[in-house]
């Protein structure tokens, strides 16, 4: 695998470089930013740049990334919470706090960690090596309802559920302040945000379509609880969505408030019903969780309904 370079601009004067570099690469720590400085990886003009460089301005850096070490993926016993399973796929309900699959700073003790415990070999190989089975994925703060794919034949035909949209998936989210209306939807795309690679952002450039529709459920002094149905699947959508609306997730630090509310790190959102076609009979299948203990809290800690 081939280095990957990058152009990354400083917007402000004043910053360190070790600092820019891990607020703006994904995935890479302010240690792991000062080790690339120290090892020649980051130019300036064409020249190293020392690690205590403070940027000026319009700054433009070129950082090569090496390619990431390969990570040995073995089956660790961890719990999982099982909705349903048969003998092409598998739907978990994941924790909060749990992650996905392997990713720089989680090498080991993820989901996929966990599913090759459970499930041996009896994972699709079309997600790759490190991506066994994950037919769509949810954030690290997200908790609910997941579906994996034990063979490439149930992991094609859910992959085009979720292209031709027939896969449904149902969220509720806690959001800062009242909506107005009852029912919404949100037509704006989505794409890398330009300037900090560890966000998303509503924007023309390099985006794709996402639709968000939403509901309320119930309303409390400054917060709001929600239903969102996608009908696209991009990343952080529910999140990048309800915060362009002037209504961010609560907890939710990257795109809402700088500081914990209501005792929350971390957003208030949980993936709750999964509506899809089984692969092998053709049948509906209709799964649905419970709220979890950390979102039933949250609610109590919001008082009264006040609509």
């Amino acid at each position: 695998m081939e280095d990957e370079i990058l152009l990354i601009q400083a917007e402000e004067s004043g910053e360190r470089i070790d600092a820019l570099l891990a607020h703006t690469v994904e995935g890479l720590s302010r240690s792991a930013a000062q080790r690339l400085l120290e090892e020649g990886y980051v130019l300036l003009h064409g020249q190293p740049v020392r690690k205590n460089y403070k940027c000026i301005s319009g700054d433009c850096f070129e950082v090569c990334l090496p390619p990431p070490e390969d990570v040995e993926l073995v089956p660790q016993d961890i719990p999982l919470a099982v909705a349903y399973e048969d003998g092409d796929l598998i739907v978990v309900n994941k924790p909060r706090g749990l992650v996905v699959h392997p990713a720089p700073g989680h090498p080991d003790g993820t989901l996929v960690n966990a599913l090759l415990f459970h499930c041996g070999d009896s994972l699709s190989g079309i997600g790759g090596e490190k991506r066994p089975g994950i037919v769509h994925r949810i954030d690290k703060d997200t908790s609910g309802l997941l579906i994996v794919a034990k063979n490439d034949f149930a992991h094609q035909a859910l992959s085009e559920q979720l292209k031709d949209r027939s896969l449904s998936r149902t969220y509720e989210a806690v959001v800062r302040g009242n909506l107005r209306e009852d029912s919404g939807t949100v037509d704006r795309p989505i794409g890398r945000h330009p300037t900090d690679r560890k966000r998303m952002a509503v924007t023309e450039k390099n985006s794709r379509p996402a639709v968000t529709h939403w509901e309320v459920i119930a309303r409390y002094r400054g917060y709001t609880h929600v239903r969102c149905h996608l009908e696209t699947g991009r990343t952080h959508q529910i999140r990048v969505h309800m915060a362009s609306i002037g209504h961010p997730l609560l907890g939710d630090f990257t795109y809402g408030a700088p500081s914990p509310d209501k005792g929350l790190e971390g957003q208030c959102l949980h993936a709750r019903q999964l509506r899809f076609v089984h692969p092998r009979t053709g049948e509906t299948v209709l799964i649905e969780s419970e709220l979890p203990e950390y979102f039933t809290q949250v609610l109590a800690r919001l008082g009264e309904v006040i609509g």
